[in-house]
């Protein structure tokens, strides 16, 4: 429910406030009114609190971004993410490969 512009009187009071206030006080009644206003257009500022519930798959969603933070993938599995599999890449690994050898062997996502 958007906000009716404040009146007349009632800016001039907040005026009057500000004209109370010790010189040491303002910039911190300035920078709280600039957060209060901030860069958001008026129309979305005063839009209503967006209180939909949340569905299963958002949760789901929101779970499986958060359980990824930091998850490492083995090169085996880097391939599948592309419609691949690791027989498509056979003999262009080098000799001295070896499965789980070497933290080389793994890429670690983070965010």
């Amino acid at each position: 429910m958007p906000q009716a512009p404040a009146s007349a009187p009632t800016k001039e009071r907040a005026h009057e406030l500000i004209d109370r206030m010790a010189p040491a006080q303002i910039p911190g009644v300035v920078g709280m009114l600039e957060t209060m206003l901030g860069p958001l257009p008026p129309a979305l500022a005063n839009a209503p609190y967006h209180d939909e519930p949340i569905t299963e798959e958002e949760e789901r969603a929101v779970a499986e971004s958060r359980a990824a933070r930091g998850q490492v993938f083995s090169n085996e599995q880097v391939p599948t993410e592309f419609g691949l599999t690791v027989a498509d890449f056979e003999g262009r690994r080098p000799a001295s490969y070896q499965p789980g050898a070497s933290p080389q062997g793994s890429i670690s996502v983070q965010t």
